[in-house]
Parts: C-alpha cells; sequence; structure tokens
C-alpha cells in the first residue's frame, strides 16, 4: 500500500491518498483542499498514478479537514464515510469558517457513518476503524494493522495531541482515547497525523510530553 501526502489550506492540514499498488484502488483521507490550485495538484497526482477513487473519509469533521469534501464527491463521486457524532460539525461547516473568516462550500451528506465495524478494501489492503474520541466527539483513526499505518487525524501528533478547546472537545476523553486505543497499538505501527510530520506509537509512548 501507498501513502501519499498534500499540505493544504491556511491551517496547514495534511490530506492523505492512500493506495493499492495493483489495484489502483484508493482513499482520500480528510480532503482539506480549499482553492482550485490545491484541487488540481489533487487531480493531476490522481491522474498521474491512474487512481480509483473509492472512499473519501473524515476522520473527524472540523472545518480545515472538510474544505474539499464537495469537490471531491462531485468530481469522482466515492463513497462517503465519515463519523456520525460529528454530524453537527459538518451540518455547521459555514459556522465554523465564519469564525475564521472564510468561506466553504456546504458539504455532502455521508453515504455511511463510520463504526468500530466498519473496514475498507483497497485491493489487497484493508483498514479498520478506531473510535477515538475527545478533540471532537465522533473522531476515529484509520489503521491498516497489516501494513502497519494508523491515520491518526488530530488526536496524536508528533510529540503533541489534538486540541481540545474547540467544539466538542474533551481533553479527559481524548487522553483515555490515545492511551487505550493508540497505544495498545506496536510500537512499530506509522502515524500519519492531521497536521505536522509522521512518527510511530513507540516514540509517542516514550517522548510525547502530553502523555
Amino acid at each position: 500500500m501507498n501513502i501519499n501526502t498534500f499540505v493544504f489550506n491556511p491551517f496547514y492540514e495534511n490530506t492523505f491518498i492512500i493506495w493499492d499498488e495493483n489495484s489502483k484502488e484508493a482513499a482520500i483521507i480528510d480532503p482539506g483542499c480549499s482553492d482550485k490550485s490545491e484541487e488540481d495538484s489533487l487531480d493531476e497526482f490522481i491522474k498521474k498514478n491512474d487512481l480509483i477513487i473509492n472512499y473519501m473519509i473524515n476522520t473527524h469533521c472540523h472545518i480545515d479537514h472538510i474544505m474539499g469534501n464537495a469537490y471531491i464527491k462531485e468530481k469522482y463521486t466515492p463513497e462517503f464515510l465519515a463519523p456520525e457524532k460529528d454530524l453537527f460539525l459538518l451540518d455547521n461547516a459555514a459556522a465554523q469558517a465564519e469564525n475564521f473568516g472564510m468561506e466553504i462550500r456546504p458539504s455532502p451528506k455521508p453515504d455511511k457513518y463510520i463504526t468500530e465495524q466498519s473496514i475498507i478494501k483497497l485491493g489487497s489492503a484493508q483498514g479498520e476503524f478506531l473510535f477515538t474520541p475527545g478533540h471532537t466527539p465522533g473522531e476515529f483513526c484509520l489503521y491498516f494493522p497489516v501494513n502497519k499505518i494508523c491515520i491518526t487525524g488530530d488526536v496524536l501528533f508528533f510529540e503533541g495531541i489534538g486540541r481540545t478547546d474547540l467544539w466538542g472537545g474533551d481533553y479527559n476523553i481524548l487522553s483515555q482515547s490515545i492511551k487505550s486505543r493508540l497505544f495498545t497499538l506496536p510500537d512499530n505501527v506509522t502515524i500519519y497525523p492531521g497536521h505536522g510530520e509522521t512518527s510511530t506509537i513507540g516514540h509517542e509512548k516514550s517522548f510525547n510530553p502530553f502523555l
């Protein structure tokens, strides 16, 4: 399985494309593209690699992670997965944007809500979802056990954790989510967070100052 990172929008959000090399089946995680140049860079990459976009996934629904939802859904018609408990954030995208002096196209509704029983399949790769609330009430991380990859949204960063002073945040819940759902993963799992650089579970267990 392959993964590519794009840094989009004024919040420097990480948008991920993950795909199976043989089947070219792909998923876009947290599409944050906020203008035509960012949309074009995503489109060019998809075309260059002959990718088939099967899924669009929101780990959570803060504005910086959903800016490209409308564009991606319209252009590639993927199955759209998002957390049900974050639907209030999706429905209030315009209000979120207004808080930052921005505008956003209304997001479509999810085709399916993510649960801990949800799985995605990209060729031979299979991903599962870990419920990790705290940054938002509904956030999920996406974990590929065989590939030792976990996309952690705004839950766990390189030597950092997600903010809990935004809509629906709770520090105690976030801390418990990390310790019970992420720190129980193998130390050699690489994490791909919603902002900043990659890390590993082992590094964060040893060096994350917030934990």
